[in-house]
């Protein structure tokens, strides 16, 4: 869609919005503008979602990645694993269901696989080689963005395979690890170089003998936090990153027919119905505040629920011996805390796995000379992403933020982005954002209802027996539909609306792609066309500051 000048920097007079615009003498004159779509701006990865969105509903699905992959190097991975926050933005929403954008993305990341779309770089090598530490989504992202800037990049991962938290943390049955592979190779096929089983000691010797010019830490969080809990001569405990990963490796740990996973978060989730996929009769979950406070997705807990995993809500153990937990009843007080009731009752259960979350190993950087260290374990960094070491960068897991995987790759490109600034001796500087558009911005004089298209699931029974991908995409046919009940918020998308609502034939059209052209001397500022602009991608302007 054209992207028509913006009228950012005009102030209006503060009573213009109660005068016509016409008269003897015209006050005000329409001007095409482009403001910021909801989605985008809710999306962590900051990606163009309304731009893609336009390509794909158009068909156009090769030009539609390629848009989406200038910000994002994994959307088939982030349309299986993002929790997909620009939906809840989705003014579409307040008329029927938002947009399945995270659905159109993962169509289009699969159908770049199937047909091997790659990247087109066209920058000149710059000369430049940096270092990225971890094979993760903030790791990956960054090296996906230096490399198409030019830069050479290497990455180092600790790991026997790359992904990270996407292949150590998220099971199979949500992400297929053939979607994670291929995505991994598209990059590696951009020119940077992935180093498996290659765990940095120390950064800055690492830095030197490399001959690196800089460096961008994205290490995961992948040591589990413990809890102290009085037990005699208890069953089986692990972590829940630990049995995960065992399970990634193929030599997941034998945990009895009974298995309890102790917290309430994805990783929560994730844990007890892999034990169930891995024959354990009964699996359940305890933690100790309610649904409404867990900080686990809801349709996470719905889908563990309906595959016969029992969440006991409101419960904290408080101690074990052998099989037998004493746990105690909680309840939320007005703050939101769970607070004890002094009512104890017992479980049974033969092995516990604890998902209380995770923190960075920090031994790596607490070599390297003025980096600081909060008390939480991350790394504290300056606006442009870098540490108190100069030409060292961090992000993802290791700097104070949440930790999702959509988080971590927008900090990847957000890092890619001042590492490349700093490597030319200019700082970064973002360009501002545009206007945002809400709902009531719009103008829907009329709209059809046309209901999300839903991905198909595989039954519960069905889906517990193996580590089959659960959730189906989209056809094309689907994708298409999908795609077509954006709004463009914001953004025109040639619909002749303005054209047609012209009385003085003012407006002319300039072809698909170039938008329109206003004659002001034949406009008399009646404002027709902005009122009937659908998306809002029209102002009325004082007539002497418009073009």
């Amino acid at each position: 869609m054209p992207k028509m000048p913006s009228h950012t920097d005009i102030t209006l007079p503060p009573d213009l919005h109660r005068k016509s615009g016409t008269g003897p003498v015209r006050l005000q004159q329409p001007v095409y503008v482009n403001s910021l779509p909801p989605c985008n701006h809710a999306c962590p990865a900051g990606e163009d979602i309304q731009g893609w969105l336009d390509k794909a509903q158009a068909g156009e699905f090769e030009a539609a990645w390629r848009l989406l992959v200038r910000d994002n190097p994994l959307p088939a991975v982030h349309g299986r694993v993002c929790y997909h926050p620009c939906e809840s933005a989705c003014n579409r929403s307040h008329v029927d269901d938002a947009v399945s954008i995270h659905a159109v993305e993962r169509f289009l990341g699969d159908l770049a696989i199937e047909h091997g779309w790659v990247p087109l770089v066209e920058t000149e090598p710059t000369g430049r080689s940096v270092l990225v530490i971890g094979a993760g989504p903030s790791g990956l992202s960054a090296a996906w963005h230096l490399a198409q800037m030019g830069h050479r990049v290497e990455i180092r991962e600790a790991g026997t395979m790359a992904g990270g938290m996407m292949r150590y943390g998220i099971p199979a049955y949500r992400m297929p690890r053939d979607i994670l592979d291929a995505e991994v190779a598209r990059i590696e096929q951009l020119g940077v170089k992935v180093t498996l089983g290659c765990k940095v000691e120390d950064v800055m010797v690492a830095k030197t003998e490399g001959g690196f010019d800089a460096v961008f830490m994205a290490i995961g969080a992948h040591l589990a936090k413990h809890a102290a809990i009085p037990a005699r001569d208890c069953g089986r405990i692990l972590d829940a990153v630990s049995y995960l990963a065992a399970v990634e490796a193929g030599d997941a740990p034998k945990l009895g027919r009974r298995v309890a996973v102790y917290g309430g978060g994805n990783t929560a989730m994730d844990a007890a119905r892999t034990a169930k996929r891995l024959g354990a009769e009964e699996a359940m979950i305890i933690y100790r505040r309610d649904r409404e406070h867990m900080p686990a997705h809801d349709f996470e807990a719905t889908e563990a629920e309906s595959e016969g995993i029992r969440i006991n809500w409101l419960r904290t153990i408080r101690a074990i011996d052998s099989t037998t937990f004493q746990v105690e009843v909680m309840e939320i007080d007005a703050n939101g805390q769970p607070q004890p009731t002094g009512t104890f009752e017992t479980l049974e259960a033969d092995s516990l796995v604890l998902a209380l979350g995770q923190d960075v190993d920090a031994s790596v950087i607490a070599r390297i000379p003025g980096v600081s260290i909060s008390r939480d374990g991350v790394v504290e960094v300056g606006p442009n992403m870098m540490t108190g070491a100069e030409g060292v960068f961090a992000g993802g897991d290791m700097v104070p933020s949440e930790r999702t995987v959509t988080i971590a790759t927008g900090h990847g490109k957000k890092a890619a982005r001042h590492i490349d600034a700093w490597l030319r001796g200019a700082p970064y500087t973002k360009a501002p954002l545009q206007p945002r558009v809400h709902f009531n911005d719009l103008h829907l004089h009329y709209h059809t209802e046309a209901q999300q298209q839903q991905q198909s699931i595989l039954p519960p029974l069905q889906r517990t027996r193996d580590f089959h991908e659960v959730t189906a995409g989209l056809t094309r046919q689907e994708a298409l539909f999908e795609a077509a009940r954006c709004y463009s918020c914001g953004n025109c998308f040639e619909c002749d609306g303005c054209y047609g609502a012209c009385p003085e034939h003012a407006i002319t059209r300039l072809g698909r792609g170039n938008g329109y052209h206003i004659n002001y001397d034949q406009c008399t500022g009646c404002q027709a066309c902005v009122l009937q602009c659908p998306c809002n991608a029209m102002a009325m302007v004082p007539a002497e500051v418009a073009p």
